[in-house]
């Protein structure tokens, strides 16, 4: 009973990893640059369709990480210039309107380009199989995707919190007038972190095609649950959804392992009653509104 308990941890873990990787890209743009962006799932659905496409052609898995990463956030910059700017002051009705119609827009295409079937994307051999881990063995790929995780939570708390751009970041969102008369390039700093944001989205859509398999409404089906990570953890604070991924990812697990007749309702009335309790999240940004 107690490995199954630690493989349900470990299921949890790596679940919840996936979603603060593809989550956090949102609660930057979200948070820290105020755009209502429901095209999220969409760029990390891109993602997981031009790797699968590059691996099926023969290409390097992580080669084809690598490369589907920069295309995304390439048209992550390029949506950003063309499509979400001109919205920045038209209010979050416009801005969801546009950015909800941008998935469909999407989901169509790709479904064009790729065809309405789920779209495999298999690891590398040296992923694959069970690593010993003390009372049982644990599949590799899943202890890989824990090892991402807590990795690009510290890649960002360096970024964020300690680092001249993190902190030119929070002051062009505060106060933009003020930066630019500072000198800043507020335009092109928003661009750049737009574009991290749909990449951080990728890579997730990527690297969690186990967990969360790419098929078309994929930019659809999991919406919520990457808002749901945001809105706990806190709008704009990346810890916050460290630990709000961590926690749903984990509860999620169990509720299936322990209660699989009421598991689907278990972490909606849990966020439910959460948010009436704290509205702004478990560790809302100091600087949100």
């Amino acid at each position: 009973m107690e490995t199954a308990y630690l493989t349900v941890m470990l299921d949890g873990a790596a679940y919840g990893m996936i979603l603060f990787i593809i989550s956090v890209g949102l609660t930057v743009t979200m948070g820290l640059m105020r755009v209502v962006n429901l095209a999220h799932g969409a760029f990390a659905m891109m993602g997981g369709y031009i790797a699968a496409t590059l691996v099926q052609q023969g290409v390097a898995f992580f080669l084809a990480v690598a490369l589907a990463v920069l295309a995304v956030a390439a048209f992550g910059a390029l949506a950003e210039l063309m499509l979400y700017r001109p919205l920045y002051r038209r209010g979050d009705l416009a801005q969801a309107l546009m950015t909800f119609g941008l998935t469909f827009v999407v989901i169509a295409a790709l479904t064009s380009i790729f065809g309405a079937n789920v779209k495999s994307l298999p690891a590398p051999r040296y992923l694959t199989g069970l690593t010993s881990i003390g009372y049982t063995d644990y599949p590799t790929y899943r202890l890989f995707l824990i090892g991402v995780g807590l990795g690009m939570a510290l890649i960002l708390w360096l970024i964020i919190d300690r680092t001249l751009f993190g902190a030119r970041l929070r002051a062009a969102v505060d106060n933009p007038r003020m930066a630019r008369a500072v000198g800043m390039d507020v335009n092109l700093m928003f661009t750049a972190t737009f574009a991290g944001g749909c990449a951080l989205a990728a890579l997730g859509g990527i690297i969690g095609a186990d967990l969360l398999p790419l098929e078309p409404f994929y930019a659809l089906k999991y919406l919520v649950i990457f808002l749901i990570v945001v809105a706990v953890g806190g709008i704009g604070n990346f810890k916050g959804s460290f630990v709000a991924a961590l926690a749903i990812g984990m509860i999620d697990t169990a509720g299936k392992f322990l209660l699989p007749g009421t598991s689907a309702y278990i972490i909606y009335a849990l966020v439910a009653m959460l948010l009436l309790w704290r509205p702004h999240g478990l560790l809302p940004a100091k600087s949100a509104p």
